[in-house]
């Protein structure tokens, strides 16, 4: 019973028995409300599964959305392919670049380039390896660090 409903009462310009029943209608007018409200979200998903982005104002969404995640290797020998990279990264699909088989300065270039499209972005860009790296748009977290291989190579053959 609302604190309105109580005071019109003790007024003495409703009775008791009125409040109590309008409350019940109101009650089964908002389990109706709600059953009606799934069984139209289950039919509409239901309907909508065959025929996916028919731009159903559906506000489920499935924790698969993506169905197929790709990582794009890349082993670019020239500039130009630097933006066939960067259209990859657009795609939201993570690259990993090697660029062990290009000149330092053009490797430099390519990564300058694949730095500023990644920034653009949002996404992050890390070093694997001796000239190969991992550049991934936002949708992609990377956990972790790999430490530099050469300054522990050294380490090693020294304690031999």
């Amino acid at each position: 019973m609302s604190v309105m409903n109580r005071f019109m009462n003790f007024l003495g310009l409703q009775e008791e028995e009125e409040v109590v029943e309008r409350e019940r209608v109101a009650q089964q007018d908002e389990q109706e409300h709600e059953t009606t409200a799934f069984e139209q979200r289950r039919n509409n998903r239901n309907n909508s599964a065959g025929a996916a982005g028919s731009g159903s104002a559906n506000n489920v969404v499935s924790i698969h959305s993506q169905k197929n995640v790709r990582v794009v290797l890349s082993e670019p020998r020239s500039y130009d392919e630097a933006q066939e990279i960067a259209d990859h990264l657009r795609s939201r699909r993570a690259v990993i670049v090697n660029l062990q088989r290009v000149r330092s300065d053009l490797a430099l270039r390519i990564v300058d380039f694949l730095s500023g499209t990644v920034y653009a972005l949002n996404g992050s860009i890390s070093k694997l390896g001796p000239n190969i790296f991992l550049c991934t748009p936002d949708s992609v977290e990377i956990q972790g660090a790999i430490t530099e291989m050469l300054a522990e190579e050294n380490d090693y053959t020294k304690m031999r």
